[in-house]
């Protein structure tokens, strides 16, 4: 399978949410070879979309940047995955300024598909599955992940899988170890799973998206009220 991920943290590498989409990918290459592509989003030139829907009318886009090359990738790729931690309940903007600069895949021409009207498009893309690998540091998924969770599911309505993980810098703190790495594990079990069925069960999902320790013991350790 080609995956390209997009790595929407300017941290890069030292993502805490990398920590989860690498376990992720480890699982799907346990079960089969795979042709991974990474793009740090923050290391792209990519301006912000004016508007002008250029491209949309049968045109290309009159920004000349990275995204004509990025593009090409997304359409070569069998899963879109877009790996991010939680900005203002939202993705960081780096990766919204690329999300916005894909209108050249549709077009103005639009249709009603169930209750809402959606963008036809100008390229076959059908054959692509989409992913969402998202981390944040409140202790809890209640009432933080919804926002990004909707618009990931309107932006990608079929073929789409959504994997939200609360107490992420948990990952990157070497002294968490005794819980990071059986939460690891069950991520590691998931991409086994996409990788067979090209989907993840339900409830190893919302396993790896509950909270690692006690939500008032990570509160704690993160006001400074406790040592780890």
């Amino acid at each position: 399978m080609k995956i390209l991920v997009l790595n929407g943290s300017p941290k890069r590498e030292k993502s805490d949410t990398m920590h989860i989409t690498r376990a992720f990918l480890d699982g799907m290459k346990d079960e089969a070879p795979q042709d991974i592509t990474r793009i740090d989003v923050i290391d792209k030139h990519i301006e912000y979309c004016m508007g002008c829907f250029s491209c949309m009318r049968g045109g290309s886009c009159v920004i000349d940047d990275d995204m004509k090359e990025i593009l090409g990738l997304i359409l070569g790729s069998d899963l879109l995955l877009l790996s991010f931690p939680l900005y203002c309940f939202g993705m960081p903007a780096p990766l919204k300024a690329l999300i916005d600069r894909t209108l050249p895949l549709s077009s103005m021409d639009m249709k009603k598909v169930g209750d809402r009207y959606r963008h036809i498009g100008q390229t076959d893309y059908s054959r692509l599955s989409y992913m969402m690998i998202c981390g944040c540091g409140f202790p809890n998924s209640r009432h933080n992940f919804e926002p990004a969770a909707a618009q990931f599911s309107l932006m990608f309505p079929s073929r789409k899988t959504i994997m939200t993980v609360p107490e992420s810098p948990m990952f990157s703190a070497p002294e968490a170890a005794a819980v990071t790495q059986p939460r690891l594990a069950l991520v590691r079990e998931a991409g086994r799973q996409y990788a067979k069925a090209g989907e993840i069960e339900e409830t190893l999902l919302e396993e790896i998206g509950s909270p690692m320790i006690p939500e008032e013991l990570y509160a704690a350790i993160v006001n400074g009220d406790v040592k780890p």
